[in-house]
């Protein structure tokens, strides 16, 4: 919601109207976070989260299958991702990583990032699938 209200509204109202279960999946920073800005900025760390690539936006909704259309939509920009490793550190779940096991915080750092930015191409690939020429099985 921090990131973009406007498209947290539009999958709610698609989950909504989805004749069937619906379920929606969204980042919600908590106390155990550590967020070093404080919960009350915990908006802004949503939006934080989405601009550097840690949290991504998307939808699914399996109605648009029956138009031809890809149900599959990723409303999230491209990543900055430079800022990665700081949002990582602006969090004490990560933070404290780096003063208990100051060997390894890197690589660990590296290895999320790296997970995050293959994540994220995985949604790029689903989001440019064209569903126009599907045949009924």
């Amino acid at each position: 919601m921090g990131a973009d209200q406007a498209q947290t509204l539009k999958a709610i109202r698609e989950a909504e109207a989805y004749p069937g279960p619906s379920l929606v999946i969204a980042y919600a920073p908590c106390i155990n976070h550590g967020l070093k800005a404080g919960m009350g900025k915990s908006q802004a760390e949503e939006a934080k989260a989405v601009e550097c690539g840690y949290w991504h936006l998307w939808r699914f909704n399996p109605a648009l299958e029956d138009e031809g259309k890809n149900p599959f939509s990723l409303d999230s920009k491209e990543p900055n991702w430079a800022n990665f490793q700081d949002y990582l550190k602006g969090e004490v779940r990560f933070a404290s990583v780096m003063k208990q096991y100051p060997t390894e915080a890197a690589d660990l750092f590296a290895a999320c990032e790296k997970m995050a930015k293959k994540r994220y191409d995985s949604y790029k690939r689903m989001d440019a699938m064209d569903w126009s020429n599907e045949k009924e099985l």
